[in-house]
């Protein structure tokens, strides 16, 4: 079963900075939005970010002006570009298409865990 891989996670301090990638499909992005989502310990996952196919791009209140979302559909990837990271940011980043949750639990990766520590 085919399931999206994220990458880039990693250790920062607070006012860091990372990119993160998502392995996907071409097919995927021509049919679907796509989205990143988080999740810590305790907690359901919430979205972050997310892109519909034709580029227009969403955010979540807390990451407006600090993060990006962006693919590049050549290379059939996902990324969420995260600046002025926040301890608050702490997480397992995932990235899913935007569609119904029935349709998404078949896809869910590993995630990428994202730690912001001084």
């Amino acid at each position: 079963q085919v399931k999206f891989v994220e990458s880039g996670g990693g250790l920062v301090q607070p006012g860091g900075s990372l990119r993160l990638s998502c392995a996907a499909s071409g097919s995927i992005f021509r049919a679907y939005s796509m989205a990143w989502y988080r999740q810590t310990s305790g907690k359901q996952r919430e979205l972050v970010a997310s892109i519909t196919s034709g580029g227009i791009t969403n955010y979540s209140d807390s990451m407006k002006g600090r993060f990006t979302i962006s693919k590049d559909n050549a290379k059939n990837t996902l990324y969420l570009q995260m600046n002025s990271l926040k301890p608050d940011d702490t997480a397992v980043y995932y990235c899913n298409v935007v569609a119904p949750s029935f349709l998404r639990a078949n896809y869910w990766g590993q995630g990428t865990q994202v730690t912001v520590s001084s």
